[in-house]
């Protein structure tokens, strides 16, 4: 985490998160941001094209939260650094209002990667993009993110991480695997709002395991940074089998009832529910649901 101090007026206050902004404060002129941490120095004047830091997009949401991320320049500076980080990188820029479900700008590349123009992308361009076998995992993030922007809200304060990979349609009809990166956060300005910035990342260098996707959801903004094969790994490593059976579990039905909905013997189920309390780690299956259950996936 990052520890804030904002001077407004002449007073000093001091919070802890990564976009707070001290809701009294009218214009972000007024506020020097002094942030301490022991590997990332964030501040345009530490700028640079390193993605693993992804400093230029922090630079990015302090210079265009004062304005809900309206007017954004591919003149700026920050900007073209920012547009030839995504282009060396194969990556992609979006920023919405959650809370409104409006895409308020998408970077150039989505053109590059998905297909589609920026000015036209919408959440329902993003859906007919995603692979069909993908589309459930996808509609189960996407409730979560919903859910987590109720929290937010409610609350008035906060964050939250969400990242999973999707496979997701090319112009030329193929499927590139992305790493979708959700970092929200709520601020009081310039309108209460839950803002939403994803990066999404072509990440076919790197080979999942078989029946395995990246999935992470949670408070470790630290996670928010360019992915290599350690932040990759985190996820489930549960079979399709597997996963539908959890789901049986979760829906009310028995091992008897599961066996007969998937033509399945009652010893496969019974090994399939051993082998995921092996794999998460748990002694009973219904932590494995609630597991499930916060994290969005069921």
């Amino acid at each position: 985490m990052f520890k804030f101090t904002a001077i407004y007026n002449g007073q000093q206050y001091s919070f802890i998160g990564i976009f707070s902004i001290f809701a009294k404060v009218a214009s972000i002129a007024e506020i020097r941001f002094f942030m301490t941490h022991k590997t990332y120095k964030f501040g345009k004047e530490n700028a640079s094209l390193s993605p693993y830091s992804y400093s230029l997009i922090h630079d990015f949401v302090e210079s265009y939260l004062p304005s809900g991320f309206l007017k954004i320049s591919d003149k700026d500076p920050i900007m073209q650094k920012l547009n030839r980080l995504m282009d060396d990188n194969d990556q992609m820029l979006i920023v919405m209002d959650l809370t409104d479900l409006k895409i308020i700008y998408c970077s150039r590349q989505s053109m590059k990667m998905l297909g589609i123009e920026p000015e036209i992308n919408t959440p329902l361009e993003m859906l007919n993009r995603v692979h069909p076998d993908d589309l459930d995992r996808f509609g189960m993030g996407r409730a979560k993110l919903l859910n987590l922007d109720k929290d937010l809200l409610i609350s008035h304060k906060g964050s939250a991480l969400l990242s999973t990979d999707i496979r997701m349609k090319r112009s030329d009809g193929q499927y590139s695997n992305h790493l979708f990166q959700c970092y929200m956060f709520y601020s009081p300005l310039p309108h209460e709002a839950v803002y939403y910035i994803q990066v999404n990342t072509n990440i076919d260098w790197y080979k999942m395991k078989k029946d395995s996707f990246h999935y992470y959801v949670g408070n470790d903004i630290s996670l928010f940074r360019f992915p290599d094969e350690d932040l990759l790994e985190m996820g489930h490593h549960f079979t399709t089998r597997e996963f539908e059976t959890i789901k049986l579990i979760a829906s009310g039905k028995d091992s008897s009832e599961i066996a007969e909905k998937l033509f399945l013997s009652l010893h496969t189920v019974n090994t399939h529910r051993s082998n995921i309390l092996k794999k998460a780690g748990k002694s009973h299956i219904s932590h494995v649901i609630f597991d499930f259950m916060q994290q969005g996936l069921l």
